[in-house]
């Protein structure tokens, strides 16, 4: 089969980055090969553009002949870095025949299914493109338009530590912004502002040389770094938040104090002080700051449930679950998919991810029963007021009990496998959905 420049880009760099996680290396050097290769693999779009304007200069009688040798060159390549490719999942088998057939792939009510299935909101088998591993992490936490997940890690514990320096910024919002400025991408090929701003917190140069601190003790303040911007933001945001709240007691501006901090990180806080509150008028901050605000408060949410797993919540039996779950954010729902063992047929259903999540967190000691009805059985059902991260929500309740199971991870949010046509994904936790903890 034909394989297209940009593809082998992908592929060179899925390899190449399997080959490093799977070395015995320093984690420093690890980091360093990892951005190396995303920024190898940012390149993938433009490269079909790039080879065809290349092409396109050469006679007309020269293109064709050139056109196939960068095909045999990409082939050659695709073969090579092949064996160090992860292996595609196995082909989908032919639902398993049930006492009453599921109807067709349209909208349509729940069916009844026997005891080995799994029950779901969308009771019908899974049709699609079963090939397809996890996703990006903007299907799993729906409009967060978020960074792959592993650029996200690396800077965990310092969104922590910054978030710790004062009470009206936590860690969340500070990784909201920092996806919001340009997507946790950070070193030398980080990108810079047309402005002139730089670094994953985009600071300009007047801003860096009063907050810009060695905050990791390799003895330099590296804007281009991780750590150094980001406590070099911590304290930036925090003395907005704290000159803004002092405003607000003199009348000089109104507002939500966290959202006008917001906006004077992106506008400048004397923006905000002119304003008299939110900075507007100005087309910039119509166009770029107010949304900018808002994508930032929408998505500290999602954040939220993100940093509690990559934190390593409280080491708790349920914060295990939890993180067992988000493993597989992305991954295709899949009619009666998955089990204690992890996914199968390419995916999971609803009950599927919880058996799986609540076998591997318990080292593999609490098999649950394999469907939402019976997993409803289990342990005790609580208030939801009183849920904690690792308790099952059950929903989407019949005459059988619940179609549905998830798994509860804080802040009102929970991970599950909704439906066909759906993957595993973060929500807000549905209405009249009940709390049962089983650990």
């Amino acid at each position: 089969m034909a394989v297209d420049p940009s593809a082998v880009v992908v592929a060179v760099a899925t390899a190449l980055g399997g080959l490093v996680q799977g070395a015995d290396l320093p984690a420093q050097v690890k980091d360093q090969a990892t951005q190396a290769i995303h920024s190898f693999q940012a390149t993938s779009p433009a490269a079909n553009q790039q080879v065809d304007s290349v092409i396109g200069m050469l006679p007309q009688q020269m293109q064709s002949p050139a056109r196939q040798v960068v095909q045999d060159a990409a082939n050659a390549v695709q073969s090579a870095v092949d064996p160090y490719l992860p292996p595609p999942p196995p082909p989908a088998p032919a639902p398993t025949p049930v006492e009453t057939p599921p109807p067709p792939p349209v909208a349509a009510p729940p069916v009844a299914r026997t005891a080995t299935e799994g029950r779901d909101i969308a009771d019908v088998p899974f049709v699609g493109d079963l090939s397809r591993t996890v996703s990006s992490l903007d299907a799993a936490f729906p409009g967060a338009n978020l960074a792959p997940i592993g650029s996200i890690a690396v800077f965990v514990p310092w969104f922590n530590k910054a978030g710790a320096l004062c009470d009206g910024i936590k860690a969340p919002i500070i990784a909201a912004l920092y996806n919001a400025e340009n997507g946790f991408r950070y070193g030398p090929t980080a990108p810079v502002s047309r402005d002139g701003a730089r670094g994953p917190g985009q600071f300009m140069p007047g801003t860096w040389a009063k907050y810009g601190k060695d905050a990791d003790g390799d003895g330099k303040a590296d804007i281009l770094g991780v750590a150094d911007p980001v406590m070099a933001s911590g304290h930036l945001l925090c003395d907005m938040y704290a000159q803004i709240d002092e405003w607000k007691k003199q009348g000089v501006v109104k507002g939500d104090t966290l959202d006008l901090t917001l906006a004077g990180y992106n506008a400048g806080v004397e923006a905000v002080r002119r304003a008299g509150g939110m900075p507007n008028g100005a087309p910039d901050y119509e166009h770029q700051t107010k949304p900018y605000v808002k994508r930032i408060r929408e998505s500290e949410p999602v954040f939220a449930a993100i940093l509690a797993p990559l934190s390593g919540t409280d080491g708790s039996v349920g914060g295990r679950v939890v993180e067992a779950a988000l493993r597989y954010l992305g991954l295709p729902y899949v009619w009666g998919g998955g089990n204690i063992n992890g996914p199968s047929n390419g995916g999971f259903d609803c009950s599927g991810l919880t058996s799986y999540a609540v076998y591997s967190a318990t080292g593999d000691t609490l098999a649950l029963p394999r469907t939402s009805e019976t997993q409803w059985n289990i342990g005790t059902e609580i208030p939801m007021s009183e849920a904690r991260p690792g308790d099952l929500l059950f929903g989407n309740w019949q005459s059988g009990g619940p179609g549905h199971v998830a798994i509860y991870i804080g802040n009102g949010q929970m991970v599950h496998a909704p439906q066909t046509g759906d993957v595993v994904k973060v929500s807000k936790v549905f209405d009249g959905m009940k709390v049962r903890r089983i650990l």
